[in-house]
C-alpha cells in the first residue's frame, strides 16, 4: 500500500476532519496536483462530489487554469516547505471558479513534504463582467455543419484584462518569460517549436501545432487527410462569413478576400502533443476544412470551435483553440491548440492568455522572418556578385579571342605572308569570321544590359514562321555539316503559312542563340527543332489571339543535371564554367532569350533527363491568325 492511499485514509482526509477545521473549501493534492482528498462546503451547489474530483486526471476535473504556475507553486511549496497564499481560477466543463487558496506542505517523520493540504474560499463563479454592447459569443462558420455540430463557446473582450483577479499577473509573468525566450533567438524553426511547447504545456493541451502562413501560401484541390465526402461543403459561403466576421466589429472583408482566405494550405511546421495522440507534423491542412481558421484569420481574434462528435475527428479533437499571430495587422503565422479525449474545453481566462501571447510570437516570428529574408538577399548578392566576376572573366576571355584573331589575320596580310591569293582569302574569312563573332558577343552584353535597365522595347508584328526556320537553317547550315550532325526541321501539317506575332529580329535571335547552343554543345547525334500549333485563345498584351505556337529545339548532347536546372536562365550564370569553358560563350544566350519571349508574351522552359542525356528548349508565340491544318 502506498503513502498516497494511507494519506487518503487518514483522519486528514476524512470530511468529518475537514468541517472541523471550518474553511468552505480544503484538499489535498501530490506534487503533480493530483487530488488525493476533497471536501467543499458549496460542491452540491455545483453539482461536484468528491468522487468527481479525487483519483483523476487533473484535465479531467476541477483543474487550474492554466495548470503551469499553479503547480509550480505546489513544488514551491513541497521543496521550500513554507507556505504559500494566492488566488487561482479553476474550470470544470464551462464551469468557472476563483479560489482564494492558502497551500501548506503536509510535513513527515523525516522532515519532507510529498503533498500538501490547500484551504481556501470561493471569491467568485464568473470569469468577467462583459460590457452590454460586447458579443456574447463568436461562433465559427468555416465549417458548416448541423446546428448540434459545435457549441459557441464564449470569446472575452479585450478589457478583461483589467477586471481579472491578482492570479493574472502570475500569467502575465509567464507571457513575459515566454517572449524573451523567444526574442533570443532570430531561428524561426526554434521559435515555432517554442512557441508549440510553451502553450502546450502551459495551457495542458492534448496537442499545440503551428502552422506558417504567407500571403502566396499554396493552395492545394484537396485536404491529405479528410474522406471526400467531408469536403464538398467544407468552405463557408463568402456572404454567410462575411456576416460573421461583421458581428465581431472588425473590418468587412471584400469576398474575393474571403475566398481567398477560403483556398489557403498551411503546412504544421511545430508541434507539441501528449501520448497517445496522434502527431499532425508536416500535414498540409486547407484553411476552409479547419474549424475557425477562417475566422482568426480574417479577424486577427482567438477562436474556439467545440466538437460533437470527436469520434468522427481523425485526430481525437473535442475542443479546438485557433489564434491567428500577426505583425502589422498582418497574419504571420497560425496556432492551434486542441484538448482530446476526457480534458476540459477552452476557459475564457485561457482564451485571454491566448490572445496575450499571440501578439509576442507575432513580433518574433516577424523579427525571424525579417532576418531570414535578409540572409537570404545578403547571400543572394553574394552569389550574384561571384557571377558577375565569372562573367567577366569568361567575357574578357570571349571578346580578346576573336580581337586577336582579327588582329592576326590582318598582320599577316599586312606583312606579306600570304603565299597566292587563295591564300591571302582565306586569311580574310577568318578575320570576317573573328568579327562577326566578336560582335554576336559585344551585343549579348548590350541586350542583357538594356534588359536589366528595362530599355528592351520591342515592335511587334505579323511574322510568318516558314521564313523564320528557313533562316535558321541557312544561317546554321555550315555549323552542322562541320560536327557531322544530323539536323532536322519538322513544320505542322498546315495548307497555308503560320503566322506569329511578335518582332521578326528577336525571334530570329532566339532560335539561333537556342540552336546555336545546341550545335555547340553536341558532339554526336543532331538537332531537331519542330513546331505546334496550340489552339485555346489568349490575350497578350491586352489583344485577343486565337492560339500559340510552341517550338521545340531538342537535342543529342551533353545535357544538364537536375539540380542545376532552375538556375539556367539566370543572368550570369553557366551550369559548369569548367565544364563548358571548352565550348565558349557568356552564358547570357538563354537569359535573353527568356526576356524577349516574355516581352512577346510567350514563356520558356527546359528539360533534360540528367547530363548526358541531352536538352530540350521550348519557348510560346502567339499565333497571330488560326491557320487551316491538313485532314
Amino acid at each position: 500500500m502506498d503513502s498516497n492511499t494511507d494519506f487518503r485514509r487518514s483522519s486528514l482526509a476524512s470530511t468529518a476532519f475537514f468541517q472541523e477545521l471550518g474553511a468552505e473549501l480544503v484538499f489535498t493534492q501530490d506534487a503533480r496536483g493530483q487530488y488525493l482528498s476533497f471536501y467543499w462546503q458549496k460542491a452540491e451547489q455545483y453539482n461536484l462530489t468528491a468522487e468527481q474530483i479525487v483519483d483523476r486526471p487533473l484535465s479531467e476535473t476541477l483543474q487550474p487554469i492554466p495548470p503551469a504556475p499553479y503547480l509550480d507553486i505546489l513544488r514551491r511549496a513541497i521543496e521550500t516547505l513554507v507556505p504559500q497564499r494566492f488566488s487561482y481560477p479553476f474550470s470544470r466543463g464551462e464551469q468557472y471558479f476563483l479560489f482564494d487558496l492558502t497551500v501548506t506542505p503536509a510535513i513527515d517523520s523525516n522532515g519532507k513534504a510529498t503533498k500538501v493540504l490547500v484551504m481556501g474560499r470561493l471569491l467568485s463563479d464568473k470569469p468577467a463582467e462583459l460590457p452590454p454592447d460586447s458579443p456574447e459569443f463568436m461562433p465559427d462558420r468555416a465549417l458548416p455543419s448541423p446546428p448540434d455540430a459545435r457549441q459557441q463557446m464564449p470569446l472575452p473582450d479585450r478589457r478583461i484584462g483589467r477586471s481579472l483577479p491578482p492570479n493574472w499577473e502570475i500569467d502575465r509573468k509567464i507571457i513575459s518569460q515566454i517572449a524573451q525566450n523567444l526574442h533570443r533567438t532570430l531561428d524561426l524553426e526554434t521559435i515555432w517549436q517554442q512557441t508549440a511547447n510553451s502553450l502546450g504545456q502551459v495551457l495542458n493541451a492534448s496537442r499545440c501545432i503551428i502552422c506558417s502562413y504567407k500571403k502566396d501560401s499554396e493552395n492545394l484541390q484537396s485536404s491529405p487527410f479528410l474522406a471526400p465526402e467531408n469536403q464538398q461543403n467544407s468552405a463557408a459561403p463568402a456572404a454567410e462569413l462575411q456576416q460573421s466576421i461583421a458581428s465581431d466589429r472588425s473590418p468587412p472583408l471584400l469576398p474575393d478576400q474571403i475566398e481567398n482566405l477560403q483556398s489557403k494550405t498551411l503546412k504544421v511546421v511545430a508541434e507539441y502533443r501528449q501520448e497517445p495522440y496522434s502527431s499532425m507534423l508536416g500535414l498540409e491542412l486547407r484553411a476552409a476544412e479547419q474549424p475557425g481558421w477562417i475566422q482568426t484569420l480574417a479577424t486577427l481574434q482567438p477562436v474556439a470551435v467545440d466538437y460533437a462528435s470527436p469520434v468522427a475527428d481523425p485526430f481525437g479533437r473535442h475542443s479546438v483553440l485557433v489564434a491567428a499571430t500577426s505583425y502589422e495587422d498582418q497574419p504571420n503565422a497560425l496556432i492551434g491548440l486542441h484538448r482530446c479525449g476526457n480534458s476540459s474545453k477552452w476557459s475564457p481566462v485561457e482564451l485571454e492568455f491566448a490572445r496575450e501571447l499571440v501578439a509576442q510570437v507575432g513580433s518574433a516570428i516577424a523579427h525571424a522572418t525579417l532576418y531570414q529574408e535578409l540572409e537570404q538577399a545578403r547571400a543572394e548578392a553574394v552569389a550574384l556578385s561571384q557571377l558577375k566576376s565569372q562573367f567577366l572573366a569568361n567575357t574578357s576571355h570571349e571578346l580578346r579571342t576573336p580581337l586577336n584573331g582579327i588582329l592576326g589575320f590582318l598582320k599577316l596580310l599586312m606583312d606579306g605572308m600570304a603565299d597566292d591569293p587563295e591564300e591571302a582569302h582565306q586569311f580574310i574569312e577568318e578575320a570576317y569570321r573573328s568579327a562577326v563573332h566578336l560582335f554576336n558577343v559585344i551585343n549579348d552584353i548590350l541586350d542583357i544590359a538594356k534588359i536589366e535597365a528595362g530599355k528592351m522595347h520591342l515592335d511587334l508584328a505579323p511574322v510568318k514562321l516558314g521564313e523564320l526556320l528557313q533562316q535558321v537553317e541557312n544561317f546554321t547550315r555550315v555549323q552542322v555539316q562541320q560536327k557531322r550532325l544530323q539536323f532536322q526541321i519538322q513544320k505542322p501539317p498546315v495548307e497555308d503559312e503560320i503566322i506569329l506575332y511578335g518582332n521578326y529580329q528577336r525571334l530570329l535571335q532566339v532560335i539561333l542563340n537556342l540552336t546555336g547552343n545546341a550545335i555547340k554543345f553536341t558532339g554526336e547525334g543532331g538537332i531537331r527543332i519542330t513546331a505546334e500549333v496550340i489552339k485555346k485563345k489568349v490575350t497578350v498584351h491586352n489583344q485577343q489571339f486565337p492560339g500559340m505556337v510552341k517550338i521545340r529545339v531538342a537535342d543529342t548532347g551533353i545535357g544538364v543535371s537536375l539540380d542545376k536546372q532552375d538556375k539556367l536562365f539566370e543572368s550570369f550564370f553557366q551550369v559548369d564554367g569548367a565544364r563548358t569553358r571548352q565550348y565558349g560563350g557568356t552564358g547570357l544566350g538563354l537569359a535573353i532569350s527568356q526576356k524577349m519571349v516574355e516581352a512577346m508574351g510567350g514563356t520558356v522552359n527546359f528539360y533534360s533527363m540528367g547530363e548526358g542525356l541531352g536538352s530540350t528548349v521550348t519557348f510560346t508565340v502567339p499565333l497571330y491568325q488560326e491557320p487551316l491544318l491538313k485532314n
